[in-house]
């Protein structure tokens, strides 16, 4: 096969290479007698003799991947006796000489990509190989990484999966040792990762399916290998991946691919991505250059009768997509690919074949015969996919497509043709799935600390002639004209008889709590001939409060359905009507929470919340009904599923000292308190709203 392949690529490559600096030679003029391998330090030197001298250097062009080195004699015949040859001296492992006509083709077979320098010496061309410099940075390796000696047992600490913003899945890989030889390699249309001397604890030794999260990923098994630890990942369709390690963390990512199918290497990395080769041609035919790269390239190319013309190109180390892409553009070309057939022709052909194959595929949608087909649907409704099927703004159906609804069963009958039936089953597949459950939990909490302290004082004195307590009598009775002897004395805020406050210069200033009474101290100093007096009252109150009310709200709901829940009063209260009389109306004083939520492909709850926690305030008192104490927050937000944020929340504290005072009596030193009252308040409320969403798992219910 290999003698065919050589012979194939002689065949065509010596019958397309005329250099149109190379003199011409006469048919049969040359060719090449002998040739000679010696190896000298790192380079190898490969020495053609030929019949006659060579009056310029041949045309070459060089493979990466087969490592390979082709060169094109003019005029030139195979004088050797034999189509290929073995060395294996350094890195060459054989040659093929191969004649076609009046060319000869000789292509060295490497063992790794080599550069050459080409010189004529007399009758002798010779090739100077030496080794290709590694590009800076890059550095071969068989594995990720290789292993280095530990005195530890290296071994598997977590396993995480993640779905990146771009829809790629990310594995991350937790190690206990840096130092751990990993090795990555796909194994038909699964990624195998070996973890060299690495132990898998039992609780991490099992199979994710993770294909809910939406990325090319389905599952990961991951296996203890005698000392080794082996991952599985099997993903599907398109797909590539990229490694990386950072520190104990080793991470792989797998990334869709978008197959483009006018794009000749599929992969999401910007650039040309395919092997690169060495092209030195003048005035070469254009269709045997094409013949050429798809030989080397192993594509399979059509190239239409109208693509001629010749080119001149020189390139050194291009990806072949980019070289066949300059060609394309220099010429006016393009190209359509199907599957791994590359149909090559010029622009205006291509534009015009395909207005006929969509002309033609809309004549055979007009004559084509229809069929009626019904669709069972199971979660969605048949009216809500009745009006997806025909809907007048965008309609899915042909033009000589009906759909006819049947509610009972909950089907559509649809009549169209077999190519529209398989689109719409197609997608009644896609959307009459199960809709996914999430139960949403709000929390709210109303924290309160008030701290209150009054402080307030009554003084009074009185000069009264004459006043006298009498007696009491045996019957228990008060005497006329006299007060029950009773032991102490009642001040004015007591009894009003004496009346302090308008037979006496008082103070008035007691103390006034908003809740509650305050402590009172009296003290009453009066003479021997109880003809005068004065009185003093003392009124004091501290009050310190904490509280805390906490209300918890739940519902479950389907993805992207508004779920309410609602507890409370209604309060009502009389309104005016048109006619003038009275009615009687209601306003809600609840507790709710209405929320929509949307299950995000990486397994994130986006939703919109509307939370309502409103109170009776029986202390204002409006005169047309019952004040209610409003608490509303309304907003969206992005939640991991189980996680809890705090969507708002509400703190205020409230501060004030305040004094009345007697001008100047006030502000004297010491006795200043005796002529003031102050009250002392520092009250705080606080107020969090908390919001939980939990994904309902099929088959399992929220405990």
């Amino acid at each position: 096969m290999r003698q065919i392949r050589n012979y194939l690529l002689g065949l065509v490559g010596g019958a397309l290479l005329a250099l149109g600096t190379a003199s011409a030679q006469d048919a049969g003029a040359n060719s090449i007698e002998a040739m000679n391998v010696v190896q000298q330090g790192q380079v190898l030197n490969v020495k053609l003799t030929f019949k006659e001298p060579l009056k310029a250097l041949p045309a070459a062009f060089s493979v990466a991947k087969p490592a390979r080195i082709a060169l094109d004699f003019a005029n030139t015949t195979n004088g050797l006796g034999r189509s290929s040859q073995a060395f294996n001296e350094g890195d060459l492992k054989s040659a093929n000489i191969v004649q076609a006509d009046d060319r000869t083709r000789v292509v060295l077979n490497l063992h790794k990509v080599m550069t050459y320098e080409a010189t004529i010496d007399g009758n002798s061309l010779v090739l100077a190989l030496s080794p290709s410099r590694v590009a800076e940075g890059a550095v071969p390796v068989d594995h990720f990484a290789k292993a280095v000696a530990s005195s530890h047992l290296n071994s598997v600490r977590d396993i995480a999966f993640r779905r990146g913003k771009d829809g790629e899945a990310r594995i991350t890989v937790d190690l206990s040792d840096s130092n751990a030889g990993i090795d990555i390699r796909q194994q038909g249309s699964s990624l195998v990762v070996d973890f060299a001397k690495v132990s898998v604890p039992e609780s991490l030794r099992k199979r994710l399916d993770v294909a809910d999260f939406a990325t090319p990923v389905q599952t990961v098994t991951t296996v203890q290998k005698g000392e080794n630890a082996r991952m599985t990942i099997v993903p599907r369709g398109l797909w590539e991946h990229n490694a990386y390690q950072s520190d104990t963390q080793f991470v792989i990512e797998v990334k869709p691919v978008i197959e483009n199918p006018n794009k000749l290497v599929q992969g999401t990395r910007g650039g040309y991505q395919g092997e690169k080769l060495s092209l030195n041609f003048q005035n070469v035919d254009v269709r045997r250059l094409l013949q050429v790269i798809g030989e080397f390239t192993g594509m399979n190319m059509v190239i239409s009768d109208s693509v001629s013309g010749a080119i001149t190109l020189i390139l050194k180390d291009v990806p072949w997509d980019q070289a066949l892409d300059i060609i394309m553009q220099q010429k006016g070309l393009d190209m359509r690919k199907n599957g791994n057939v590359i149909l090559i022709a010029p622009r205006d052909e291509i534009a015009t074949k395909e207005k006929l194959e969509f002309e033609s595929k809309a004549q055979i949608s007009d004559l084509e015969p229809l069929q009626t087909e019904s669709f069972q649907l199971n979660y969605i409704r048949a009216e809500d996919m009745h009006k997806l099927f025909d809907n007048p703004a965008q309609r899915m159906l042909s033009k000589r497509g009906s759909a006819v609804l049947e509610p009972r069963s909950n089907m559509v009958i649809v009549k169209d043709t077999p190519s529209r039936l398989d689109e719409l089953r197609a997608i009644i597949t896609k959307v009459d799935v199960a809709a996914r459950q999430v139960m949403i939990e709000a929390r709210i909490v109303e924290a309160g600390d008030s701290f209150a302290k009054n402080l307030g004082v009554r003084l009074g004195w009185n000069q009264r002639q004459g006043y006298q307590f009498g007696g009491q009598g045996a019957s228990g009775t008060a005497m006329a004209g006299a007060r029950a002897n009773t032991p102490g004395f009642y001040t004015t805020q007591v009894r009003d008889i004496p009346n302090f406050n308008t037979d006496a210069f008082n103070v008035n200033l007691p103390a006034t709590p908003r809740t509650g009474n305050a402590g009172l101290f009296s003290l009453v100093l009066y003479n021997s001939a109880l003809t005068q007096f004065l009185n003093t009252e003392i009124s004091a109150l501290e009050a310190d409060g904490r509280g805390k009310v906490i209300s918890s709200p739940r519902v479950m709901t389907a993805n992207n359905i508004e779920a309410l829940i609602e507890q409370g009063v209604e309060i009502p209260y009389q309104q005016a009507t048109s006619s003038g009389a009275t009615s009687v109306s209601f306003k809600k004083a609840v507790l709710s929470l209405k929320v929509t939520p949307q299950i995000t492909p990486d397994g994130n709850v986006t939703m919109k919340v509307e939370v309502n926690k409103d109170t009776p305030n029986t202390r204002l008192n409006t005169g047309a009904g019952v004040a209610i104490d409003n608490k509303h927050v309304k907003t969206e937000v992005l939640v991991e599923n189980g996680g809890t944020v705090v969507i708002g929340g509400i703190y205020t504290q409230e501060v004030r000292n305040n004094t009345q005072r007697i001008p100047f009596f006030g502000d004297l030193p010491y006795i200043g308190w005796l002529f003031k009252s102050r009250e002392w308040i520092d009250d705080k409320q606080e107020l969090l709203i908390f919001i939980t969403p939990r994904i309902v798992a099929q088959g399992l219910a929220i405990r």
